[in-house]
Parts: C-alpha cells; structure tokens; sequence
C-alpha cells in the first residue's frame, strides 16, 4: 500500500502509525512544513513552503490574515503533491492533518484517491474551549463570527473527505452533528508497554539540589506551554494553601513559557509569570521548580516518581500527558471538564475537581497526598483504562492500520 501522510509538523500524531506501515513493507511518503525530529528509515519527507502573506493583509483583521495563512498551506500542499505526481506518484490513500489549512485542495490533485481528514477539535461548538472561561473575555457577535471562519479549512477539508478520524469522543461531538458519521474515534494510542511505574525511578534537579524518588512528595503539573487553556492560573493560585497543607511538598512544573492556545498574554510578559507573581509572595519558591520543556524520556522519570498529577484544562483537545500518567499508574487530580470526564471516573481512576475552584483543587490534592496509600487501587485503575482503551499495539494501531485498508480498498 502507497500511503501519503500531510502534517505541517510532521509526524504528529501520525509518528506511530508511519512507523508501523514502514515497517510492514508499505510506502510511505510525508509532506511538511517543519523538517521532523526524527528519521525512519524507509520513510520520505518531503518540506513544502507555502507563500508568505501579501504586504497589504498585514492591516487587514486577523481573520483575514489567518484565512490567508490557511489558503496558503493548502495551495502549498497541492502544488508539491502535483509535483510528486507528474513524477508517477499514485497513492493508495492520502491521509492529512486539516489543522492548519493543508487537506484544502487535496482533491483537486488526486479525486479519485481516498483522503482520511485527521479532525482534531471544531471551533465555537456548545460546550467547547471558546468562551469556556470568563475571566478572560465574554462572547461577542464579533468573536462568534472570527470562530466561525476559524471552522472554514475544516469545513471544507471534511467535506471533501472520504473518511475522517478523531482521537477521542469530545472531540468528534465537537463537530456538526451533519457530518459526524464520517468521523471515527480512534486514539493515536499510547504505548503502555513502555510507560509503566517504576518505583526505583530517580529524577536530579541539580539547581534546587534534590533527589526525586517515588517514595517523596511530588506533585507534577504538565503542559505544552503554560498558558490559561491547561488551566496554568488555576494551578498557581492553588499552590499558597496546598504548600501551606503540605510541608514537605515538591511542585515540579512542566511547560514553556510560549502560547499554543488561547489568547496571547499582555504585551511584555508571559502567561507563566503573570500567574506566578500573583502569588509569588505567599509561597515557598524553593519548592516550586520550574523545568520548562524536557525530552520525554525525562517526562516518563518525573511521572514516575509523581505522588500525585494535576491535569487541568478547558474543554479542548485532550492531552498525551494525562493519558500517559495514567500508563505509568499516576495519582490523577484532573478538572471536570468534557474531555477529561471521558477517561478520569471520579473515585474510580482518579479524582475530580472544579476547574474553577482553586481552593478545592489545593484541598483535594493534599487530601489525595495524605491517603496516597489508601488511594493505590485508583492508580492501577488508571492503567487498567489506558491498557483496556487506548494501548497503542493492541488497539489503536490495529485499528488505524484497519481503517487505512478499508479506505484505500485493500485487503490486509
């Protein structure tokens, strides 16, 4: 099988399942924008460079210019797989990202090949991200209308496909009700073989000058970058009671200093300090540390010697970290909210708070903290759910590989 991957960065979500064809023997070919972090052998990567914007859009309103950004990316994509076709490329399956505008124009250069759409997260939908929280911004008629055409390369790109694929539940329902047959639900899969406890684990953190093991304190809080979408304020403002409650508590901090999500911050700080110096003066700082953005095999050491996680966020895509805590049997701490209702069961496999509720978060955690012991069967829960639903050699990639040769007419 002939298999196309597009995906700005490359491979995304993608990584495992391109893997897993080159390794079977099929071909596989990749287009993006960023050259990847990592090299398959087997596997081509080709880059592509979508046009820069127009000298007259940079006044035009932001929907404009992302609108253009958009139509960019997928009119870049098309014009390279045109290329690539006029070289005798023919895939069996084109399988693309939408995200960022790139499955636009797919079609137009190969009609008759089956696409699969990678449909991550519908903007403005009742019971989403937008307008989700209100310390930062009430809905407007304006802002209704830019998350409107914020939904147009996703639109489009779904329409045009043949078969789309959402990670999780949350995330399919996010989109129209029309089209949501097209969608199935299938995890990128989490490779629980791999991420597992280990309770002689051991995390150096040279500055502070600590030992971390499984049998200390440890509260790890995780995100791509610490912003308000990850629930990062609610976080800090939890902390003065929680160190308060905890003496002996080490708060390890995960995430760039960057915006993925939402909203930038006031110009001339960032989101990461705007929300520690609210409460810089009523906490420890040599017990908050700070390590931004680390290689995940340092990621896999911090959960694993993790008393309790804290995973907050709005109701938005849902996070690889959570899903990979709870492979590891982390103590869970998540915020009731969608799409972390549909794998955190209160009391089951975790615990639930309010993403609102800062004091609740900081009584809930210490509380999760003093019974640690009691609370060990919610740990292998936690696993049990991830190895059940979301294994990655076990379930999910059975199930893309399944969908990949239903699509493209080919029998495995």
């Amino acid at each position: 099988m002939k298999v196309v991957f597009i995906h700005q960065n490359f491979p995304g979500q993608f990584r495992h399942l391109a893997a897993a064809l080159v390794a079977g023997g099929h071909q596989v070919l990749a287009l993006g924008v960023n050259k990847p972090a990592f090299a398959t052998a087997g596997l081509r990567v080709v880059l592509h460079r979508p046009r820069a914007a127009l000298e007259s859009l940079r006044a035009a309103p932001i929907e404009v210019q992302e609108h253009w950004a958009k139509t960019a990316r997928g009119d870049s994509v098309a014009r390279c797989l045109e290329r690539l076709k006029h070289q005798g490329l023919v895939p069996d399956v084109i399988f693309a990202h939408s995200g960022w505008g790139e499955a636009y124009f797919v079609k137009d250069v190969f009609p008759r090949v089956p696409l699969i759409v990678y449909a991550e997260y519908f903007y403005g939908t009742v019971g989403g991200d937008a307008y989700f929280d209100p310390e930062f911004g009430e809905s407007s008629r304006e802002g209704l209308q830019r998350l409107r055409l914020k939904n147009t390369h996703l639109l489009h790109a779904l329409l045009a496909a043949d078969q789309a694929v959402a990670p999780t539940w949350f995330q399919r329902n996010r989109h129209p009700d029309s089209l949501r047959q097209k969608i199935a639900v299938i995890h990128d899969g989490i490779d629980s073989q791999q991420l597992t406890a280990n309770p002689s684990a051991r995390v150096r953190l040279r500055k502070a000058g600590l030992d971390l093991r499984s049998d200390d304190e440890v509260l790890t809080f995780v995100a791509r970058e610490l912003e308000p979408y990850r629930g990062y304020h609610l976080f800090m403002r939890a902390l003065p009671e929680l160190l308060a409650r905890r003496p002996d508590l080490q708060v390890i901090v995960v995430g760039g200093d960057g915006v993925s999500y939402g909203a930038a911050p006031p110009a001339g700080s960032t989101w990461k300090d705007l929300f520690f110096k609210e409460v810089a003066a009523r906490i420890d700082r040599r017990r908050v540390h700070f390590v931004g953005k680390v290689p995940h095999a340092l990621l896999t050491e911090l959960l694993q010697v993790s008393t309790v996680h804290l995973y907050l966020t709005y109701p938005f895509v849902l996070s690889w970290s959570l899903l990979e805590a709870m492979s590891i049997g982390c103590l869970i701490v998540g915020s009731r909210t969608a799409p972390v209702e549909e794998v955190i069961e209160d009391g089951r496999n975790g615990l639930l708070v309010d993403f609102f509720a800062p004091e609740q978060i900081a009584t809930t955690v210490a509380d999760a903290l003093e019974r640690r012991r009691e609370l060990i069967p919610l740990r292998y829960a936690a696993r049990q759910c991830i190895v059940d639903r979301y294994d990655l050699q076990t379930r999910c990639l059975p199930a893309q590989m399944a969908l990949l040769h239903r699509v493209a007419g080919i029998s495995q």
